[in-house]
């Protein structure tokens, strides 16, 4: 079950998973995309201390796997492929379009990968890397428009039309304690959040050479112009943008989650990583944070 230097059993132990996996059930898929997103942070901090993406299977390994690091949706998503597909589940990788807040508007090219798992004929969406903020889904969701689908970061909803299937997420209120810092502007009007669409036509991971390369040199994307790391927790998820630690406790109080957030120093940044992410680089990282960006850390990753 191993591929050239890739293995399996190395993977589970990357994610702390021990349980079975024997059949390729949604129960199994369940355990171990929770296992996955709880110790592989989201994270864009190759690009922000002199390193080079490379978006092939042994090297998105060799960073996540040995190199206990994480990745963005490209690497974190392709390595949970692989893994899916050695464990026999019926699983592709499709392309997703993100909303921006801001310009009301679907990017007009494809920007995000996800994965499709299909379990006794039913289809489901896997997806491991939208874990900038509180957009990161902890179960595998079913496919069907139309269904509203709880989970503990809230509730994800599917509606598809003529092809195109469109994911959104019924916002919850923030609560902010005296002393954070706030990091999002007001929401949005509105409770629901569009996130992306996406077809399913089938993609392969070379259709997303060209896009790993532009994110890498583009100045104008958000992944330039913030440093992120990201990851979930058995509660909500932490967050380190810049030099901002933000840490979200899902349903603190009635359908309102807790978002407490301090600012750190370069030597608090490093420890930080090292303490809340498992996360120690190579090379010296160059933290970042334009300012003035919206809608900012909670909604815009």
């Amino acid at each position: 079950m191993s591929t050239g230097k890739m293995n399996i059993q190395e993977y589970f132990s990357r994610i702390s998973f021990d349980g079975s996996h024997k059949d390729a059930d949604l129960q199994t898929l369940t355990a171990i995309f929770q296992h996955h997103i709880q110790a592989i942070p989201f994270e864009n901090l190759s690009m922000h201390c002199g390193e080079t993406i490379d978006l092939d299977l042994q090297s998105t390994y060799n960073k996540i796997v040995k190199k206990k690091r994480g990745g963005w949706c490209m690497e974190t998503n392709y390595l949970l492929f692989w893994a899916l597909k050695e464990m026999g589940y019926d699983v592709c990788v499709l392309g997703g379009n993100s909303y921006d807040p801001e310009k009301k508007a679907y990017i007009d090219h494809i920007n995000h990968i996800l994965l499709k798992v299909v379990i006794k004929g039913s289809s489901y969406i896997v997806d491991a890397g939208f874990g900038g903020g509180p957009y990161q889904t902890w179960l595998p969701l079913l496919l069907i428009s139309g269904k509203d689908q709880a989970q503990i970061p809230g509730i994800f909803r599917f509606t598809e039309d003529n092809g195109v299937w469109y994911l959104e997420k019924v916002k919850r209120k923030h609560y902010i304690p005296e002393g954070s810092i706030p990091l999002t502007n007001t929401p949005e009007m509105g409770n629901i959040r569009k996130l992306y669409s996406f077809t399913l036509e089938p993609k392969h991971i070379d259709d997303f050479q060209e896009l790993n390369t532009y994110l890498q040199v583009s100045p104008d994307n958000i992944l330039q112009k913030k440093s992120i790391c990201s990851l979930q927790t058995t509660e909500g998820f932490y967050a380190l943008v810049g030099w901002s630690f933000a840490e979200m406790k899902y349903n603190y109080k009635d359908d309102t989650d807790l978002l407490q957030t301090t600012t750190l120093t370069d030597e608090e940044v490093e420890k930080t990583l090292k303490d809340k992410f498992d996360i120690v680089l190579e090379n010296k990282l160059i933290p970042i944070n334009v300012r003035g960006l919206p809608p900012n850390l909670v909604d815009s990753i």
